[in-house]
């Protein structure tokens, strides 16, 4: 069966309705997400991509889901070394409980576009310029390379050039304003019924 521009379309609509529905409905007052929710919720979103998978199998067949179940699985192994990046980032920023699933879903969505944007400028860039992908190796190999290598040391962010540029520019402030990322602060104070958390993150203007 031909794949049309409208699976694609329903295909990408069904997901943005989903993290509409999970942050906007299930997620819309900040709590701690305990751990039954929490499986609940993996299971949910597991059941979804064996669904999907299915219906590849249906549209597409066997080899084209057998590939997507591969890479899934790939996937779904790989992300449990995030799991200990985000517990990393939630300790240093002192994030509290309730508000962690907030900043986890924008922080993946954040991420997922700056996924298909770096892909899509990669692609266009090494057709344009084959030579460009020494450079792209060279790279993973020194970044290979420098993560065997290196000792164990203390990760501080607020040393990172990248959170640097970004202070320079956007003006931010080292406490936490409940669970808003942007923030107009009037003569350093808040505005009339926000109430200021004890935290280290860097929050927005």
């Amino acid at each position: 069966m031909e794949i049309n521009i409208w699976f694609w379309f329903f295909f990408n609509l069904f997901v943005l309705f989903m993290l509409a529905l999970d942050l906007g409905v299930f997620h819309k007052k900040t709590h701690v997400v305990s751990v039954k929710e929490a499986l609940i919720w993996s299971v949910v979103w597991i059941l979804l991509a064996f669904c999907f998978n299915g219906l590849i199998y249906y549209v597409a067949g066997e080899a084209k889901a057998l590939e997507f179940l591969t890479g899934y699985l790939i996937e779904k192994a790989l992300s449990v070394d995030n799991i200990f990046v985000f517990v990393l980032i939630f300790t240093y920023f002192q994030i509290p409980a309730k508000y962690q699933h907030k900043v986890l879903f924008w922080g993946i969505i954040g991420a997922l576009i700056m996924r298909v944007i770096f892909i899509f400028a990669g692609v266009a860039l090494l057709e344009k310029f084959h030579w460009t992908i020494y450079i792209f190796c060279s790279v993973l190999i020194y970044t290979g390379i420098k993560m065997l290598t290196q000792s164990e040391k203390k990760i501080e962010p607020d040393k990172n050039p990248v959170i640097k540029i970004f202070k320079k520019i956007v003006p931010t402030t080292n406490e936490l304003y409940e669970d808003k990322f942007f923030i107009k602060l009037n003569n350093g104070h808040a505005p009339m019924g926000t109430t200021k958390n004890e935290s280290h993150i860097s929050t927005a203007i």
